[in-house]
């Protein structure tokens, strides 16, 4: 099924990006009005750091409800790890060339984070997300209590799709962002925070 994979990729990148200028500001704007109100209290949000034609999410840490409550992927020894991000903190780039915190110290358990999002080059309805084939986020999330944290893949309403191949690895998504809003596959909403 990988081979099915690479010209999906191709063709998801293209589509994306062609819908990227007109998806992306309402996207955002999803973002700000419902992600602040998903993280419990105390928790980071596991946000990334934007590739070409990926939604830029990092405005998020300028919300007052988030200052201080984000945190990025770094792929550092073979594996993701978040670490916590301000506006500002120095950045370098981890082992896939991508801008990550370079402060090792601010390394996080999965404990302290209340809801990751990962960037999809298509999403289907099995919650498998179509990324670039690195397989961080199904690694990370293969094990508890990263699986335990809620997900959401992020991607335009233009790359949601029936289904995917999938692979025995992939660990689908409970749900995704959209310019739409936030959408859970049937019963993975997670329970509301008091």
């Amino acid at each position: 099924m990988e081979g099915q994979k690479g010209p999906l990729r191709q063709t998801f990148k293209q589509r994306r990006l062609n819908l990227h200028a007109s998806c992306a500001p309402r996207l955002q704007a999803q973002a700000i009005q419902h992600l602040p109100g998903l993280l419990p209290e105390g928790r980071l949000l596991g946000l990334y750091w934007p590739l070409p034609g990926e939604v830029d999410l990092l405005c998020l840490a300028d919300l007052p409800s988030l200052s201080g409550r984000i945190a990025l992927p770094c792929i550092a020894g073979g594996r993701l790890q978040y670490r916590r991000w301000r506006p500002g903190d120095p950045t370098a780039a981890d082992e896939t060339g991508i801008p990550a915190p370079s402060d090792a110290a601010s390394v996080l358990e999965a404990e302290q984070l209340g809801l990751l999002l990962a960037p999809a080059l298509a999403f289907d309805q099995s919650g498998i997300r179509l990324g670039y084939g690195g397989g961080w986020f199904d690694r990370l999330r293969q094990s508890s209590p990263w699986r335990d944290i809620p997900a959401l893949a992020v991607v335009t309403s233009g790359c949601l799709v029936e289904q995917l191949p999938a692979e025995a690895w992939d660990v689908p998504f409970p749900g995704w962002l959209d310019e739409e809003g936030v959408h859970w596959r049937p019963g993975l909403q997670p329970v509301e925070q008091p």
